[in-house]
């Protein structure tokens, strides 16, 4: 049965690769500026190349998984007992044009350009330039999905400010997850 099993996610992820072929100069940035990865493979070279489908939210550049030393990733089940238990703050830290169209129920709105300025609704004292986060919350910063730099940038600020990496964890699939999972979603929120 795990062979199976095993046989059919190769079989599925094969299909999928084979499902979005597209030219390099068509495709998506995946590093930096780099929109083509060439592989070696048994079968030669193998050049992967990434294009918008219709399950991506936008098309922005593939981010890391750890924007910064020390923050956790998580997934969808850490946002729904961090959601359930008030454990941590769920922040959305888009701009409220994204947000009004789709959040995570019960996340807190700081867009990416001005959490720099407001820790002190995560926790912190003082001001900009100036912060004690020696009582910070845990943090779970999310945007639109792998290819949305918002949180990363709202992430580097953070820890630039003082506030503790090991309190911040990285929902780094978003909304695109959230939504591709079919999770519920809130309109309409300020």
């Amino acid at each position: 049965m795990k062979n199976m099993l095993f046989s059919c996610g190769l079989i599925a992820l094969a299909l999928a690769g084979a499902t979005y072929p597209a030219a390099a100069e068509d495709g998506l940035a995946i590093r930096g500026e780099e929109k083509v990865v060439t592989i070696e493979t048994e079968d030669g070279a193998f050049d992967i190349t990434r294009k918008k489908t219709d399950a991506a939210l936008i098309g922005g550049v593939l981010q890391p998984l750890v924007p910064v030393p020390g923050v956790t990733p998580v997934g969808e089940l850490e946002v729904l007992e961090a959601l359930e238990t008030k454990s941590a703050k769920v922040v959305d830290m888009r701009t409220l044009e994204w947000r009004t169209q789709a959040t995570i129920p019960g996340s807190l709105h700081i867009p990416y350009t001005e959490v720099a300025g407001r820790l002190d609704e995560l926790g912190c004292t003082g001001s900009s330039g100036s912060w004690d986060c020696s009582a910070a919350d845990d943090v779970i910063a999310f945007c639109n999905g792998p290819a949305c730099a918002q949180s990363p940038i709202a992430i580097r600020a953070m820890a630039r400010e003082g506030y503790p990496a090991e309190k911040i964890y990285y929902y780094r699939g978003g909304m695109q997850s959230w939504t591709v999972l079919g999770l519920s979603t809130a309109e309409d929120m300020f």
